[in-house]
């Protein structure tokens, strides 16, 4: 059925990373949450850190919009899924605003995703270098395509009220509006390591107080009323949402009858990374998802007959991980019964021999380390054979991000076989309902792989 969408919407763009979007998109969602508003939030781009901050920020999940990993064809009608019932859309961009998948032009780009949308581009800037500069560089990235909306700028790491009045005196004269001003603000920044920032499920105390830090300076340096004007100077949407019923339907892939299996979902601070989609999806299958926290709780929820373990930071978490040994045994034990098992990244490290040395769960015979080497981009690839998620031949984008090396990289019946970028090469393992990779995938563009699993998996009452 189409609709359409009549919600206020900003894209928080800026000239490149490190600029200050997830300081001012943060401070944007909790300030105008604070007034009172149902805030959706969003983020461009495959990042799952992020949007942990953005989801503490409203009360709401985060979720990710990406044209690589589910197709464009799916931007409007994620956002629109996401963003039902909201007064406001925020969406915080991903590098620079017209950067995207390399050599694939403006594909998975914040512009991109803006003209999708049809939503006014909010440009953040660090002031911290320059001063009448920043008319040129303001001015350049507005008119570069005039399909994208640059609505105004939000000028951050200002020094002072001299610097301050120059900038403004620049971009005046450039005619573009100044919606704040930011000062530098420690108490607002939030700490980083080797893939990014700290997830907000490994740091809540002081994520929340960081949030807080946001919003008071969002609301202290910026204009709010002008902003919100912006905003609800998008026009209305057409298109009918995402709806994961209707995603698996239009697969061919109904839910199964009788009970409703129990699959068993990793989170805490190990495993943070997850698309809200997929629990969508696997309870439109006809699943019941039931968290668990590998950290803390030495047994799997009671009658799981599947499990998926995400993405996240094992490699932090590798002694206390494998002090848990009942759940380890737990976990090898589901694996070799033959029930569903989808592990990505960590998830993979998790199931091997050992990590760093630490014993694992044991499922896969590899082992993994820490490098200094960062692996990361975007991934075509194609099943290698019929596995618990995908039937062989089925092709999907993924994403990869990590500084850690399997060996071996891949199994007697691999993953997938990866095409796209460099040498085509093989990688993760297949190994009966076990399916572990490195590869992070998006559900929503492959619906089916949360229904076959679901059909996998052990019901409550029978024979695991």
């Amino acid at each position: 059925m189409v609709s359409t969408l009549r919600i206020p919407r900003l894209v928080v763009a800026a000239p490149s990373s490190g600029s200050g979007k997830t300081t001012v998109a943060t401070g944007l969602m909790a300030a105008f949450t604070g007034r009172g508003l149902t805030v959706s939030p969003h983020k461009a781009g495959p990042d799952y850190i992020d949007p942990g901050y953005h989801a503490l920020a409203t009360g709401r999940p985060g979720r990710n919009l990406d044209a690589y990993l589910c197709g464009t064809e799916l931007l409007g009608p994620l956002f629109a899924h996401g963003a039902a019932g909201a007064d406001l859309a925020v969406v915080e961009g991903v590098m620079g605003l017209y950067d995207g998948a390399a050599g694939q032009g403006e594909l998975a780009s914040t512009a991109q995703l803006a003209k999708a949308l049809r939503a006014p581009v909010v440009l953040v800037v660090d002031g911290s270098s320059q001063s009448r500069s920043v008319a040129a560089l303001v001015h350049g990235f507005a008119s570069w395509d005039p399909e994208v909306r640059i609505g105004g700028v939000i000028l951050n790491k200002v020094g002072s009220d001299r610097h301050e009045e120059l900038l403004r005196e620049a971009l005046d004269e450039a005619g573009v509006d100044v919606l704040g001003v930011l000062r530098r603000t420690p108490q607002a920044a939030t700490p980083s390591r080797h893939l990014g920032l700290v997830p907000v499920a490994e740091r809540e105390p002081d994520a929340v107080a960081a949030v807080a830090a946001m919003a008071e300076q969002v609301r202290a340096g910026c204009d709010l009323d002008a902003l919100w004007a912006l905003a609800r100077s998008a026009p209305p949407l057409t298109g009918a949402p995402w709806d994961p019923a209707g995603a698996l339907a239009g697969a061919g892939t109904p839910p199964p009858s009788g009970p409703r299996p129990v699959v068993a979902v990793a989170g805490g601070a190990a495993f943070t990374f997850a698309y809200a989609e997929h629990a969508e999806l696997l309870t439109a299958a006809g699943a019941e998802v039931v968290p668990f926290d590998p950290l803390r709780d030495e047994h799997l929820p009671e009658s799981t007959g599947a499990l998926v373990i995400g993405g996240g930071f094992p490699e932090v978490y590798a002694p206390e991980l494998s002090a848990n040994a009942a759940l380890r045994a737990e976990v090898a034990a589901l694996a070799a019964a033959g029930a569903p098992v989808a592990a990505e990244c960590a998830g993979l490290l998790y199931l091997a021999r050992e990590l760093d040395g630490a014993p694992m769960c044991g499922v896969l015979d590899a082992s993994a380390r820490m490098t200094e080497r960062l692996t990361l981009g975007y991934r075509d690839a194609v099943a290698v054979g019929d596995s618990v998620l995908a039937p062989a031949g089925t092709r999907v984008s993924g994403h990869e991000f990590h500084r850690t090396r399997l060996e071996p990289g891949a199994g007697t019946a691999p993953a997938w076989g990866v095409v796209r970028p460099g040498p085509a090469r093989t990688e993760g393992f297949v190994q009966g309902g076990v399916h572990a990779s490195y590869l992070h995938v998006h559900w929503a563009a492959l619906p089916t792989a949360a229904a076959r699993l679901v059909a996998r998996a052990v019901r409550p009452g029978a024979p695991v």
